[in-house]
């Protein structure tokens, strides 16, 4: 009888211990096949590309025309630090010049609704 009992409990742990280590092997194995970085984009969300802005009525110290990558999306305000150290605001819009650059409009030129 007590043969029996250790017979039955052996087979019994072997299986369960087999089955323990299966199950951690595949998870282990699984986990290093799918990158699971902190902050990574889902698949549902689409990439965003990097745009080009360049900052209507901003010049550099050297009189060109001032562009901006960025990969954020239209509507978004950015700060620009002139040359001469004056900060001015400008928000990215989906609007294409011809020289193949989105247009980020100055939003200091414009008072602020609310504001006199």
């Amino acid at each position: 009888m007590l043969a029996d009992v250790l017979t039955g409990w052996t087979a019994e742990t072997l299986g369960g211990l087999t089955l323990l280590a299966g199950a951690t092997a595949w998870g282990w194995l699984r986990r290093r096949r799918t990158p699971a970085a902190t902050g990574a984009t889902p698949a549902t969300e689409a990439v965003r590309q990097v745009r080009i802005y360049t900052l209507l009525g901003a010049r550099a110290a050297d009189g060109q025309p001032v562009h901006l990558p960025s990969s954020r999306p239209a509507g978004i305000r950015v700060t620009w630090t002139g040359p001469a150290g004056k900060t001015e605001q400008f928000e990215l819009t989906d609007a294409v010049l011809p020289d193949g650059t989105y247009a980020a409009e100055r939003v200091s030129a414009y008072p602020e609704p609310g504001a006199r």
